[in-house]
Formats: structure tokens, C-alpha cells, sequence
């Protein structure tokens, strides 16, 4: 299965179609940078000592930046690169293992819906079921992600 997809608009996309992102190694910079972006500095994330005696055994990346990378493996793959309206939210989010820094993740996508809206002749709405994992197969995110996605010119 290739990595890189081209773009497509609302038209392209079918229920079942699938999609598979390259990998990705989350790291030290990835924590600072999204305790710095976000202003959660909270210790389970951030100070080693604290973590170490928690239930984990270390520190993991916050719940929020575990969705943050699955979002940016939506868009490193291609196919709505300059075809998203909005994204509309998720109807469910999971989150069933933590990531730690040095875990190298990667997703998997599946179109689940889509809908012509008489809302919008410009565009329409795909549902994308989102999974990702670990180095270890482990899943470590699901949820399903809602585009208004463009139609073609």
C-alpha cells in the first residue's frame, strides 16, 4: 500500500477506502514542544522523577497530543491535502495506550460515510475511521474524524 495519496475531492472518496500513513518516532522535542504550544506542563508528561513512581513507570505524551499526531498523519498522507473546508469534530475518540517518547507510531484510515449535505453545493461531508499504533502493534489512538471536504472544479 502506498504511503503518499494524491489529494481528492468530496467525488473520489468511497465508503471502504482506505488509506495507510509512514511511520513516525515521537520524541523528547515532541513533548516540550506541545507542553510549550499548549501550556500543559502537567508532571506526568513533563518531569521524569514524578512519572517514574506513577502508574506508567515514565513519562507518556498527553492525551491531546496523541490526537494531535493522528491528525498530522491524516495530512502527511496527501489525500486532502487543499481539499478540506473544516474539520467537524469527532463523534468518538479512544485513546487505549499511552504513547512514550521513542514509540514510533504510524495509522491506518478507512472512509466509514459519506454525505452529500443540501446545506452546501460546494462541498461534502467524509467520515473517516482513524487507528493508530505503535511500534508493537499496540493501538494507541481511534477515533473517527469529520471533513467538509470540497467538491472538484
Amino acid at each position: 500500500m502506498p504511503y503518499s495519496y494524491e489529494p481528492q475531492y468530496f467525488e473520489a472518496f468511497e465508503e471502504g477506502q482506505t488509506f495507510e500513513s509512514v511511520g513516525r518516532t515521537v520524541t523528547e522535542a515532541d513533548f516540550v514542544l506541545h507542553s510549550a504550544f499548549t501550556g500543559d506542563w502537567t508532571e506526568l508528561h513533563t518531569n521524569a522523577e514524578y512519572a517514574a513512581d506513577g502508574p506508567f513507570g515514565e513519562r507518556i505524551a498527553q492525551g491531546p497530543m496523541t490526537f494531535v499526531l493522528a491528525t498530522g498523519f491524516v495530512y502527511r498522507c496527501g489525500f486532502l491535502e487543499r481539499r478540506v473546508v473544516a474539520f467537524l469534530g469527532m463523534n468518538y475518540m479512544d485513546i487505549p495506550a499511552p504513547v512514550y517518547a521513542g514509540d514510533t507510531v504510524a495509522a491506518k484510515f478507512e472512509v466509514t460515510e459519506t454525505r452529500e449535505l443540501s446545506s452546501r453545493d460546494d462541498a461534502g461531508l467524509v467520515v473517516i475511521d482513524s487507528s493508530m499504533t505503535n511500534q508493537d502493534g499496540e493501538e494507541v489512538f481511534a477515533g473517527d474524524m469529520k471533513f467538509l471536504v470540497r467538491r472538484g472544479e
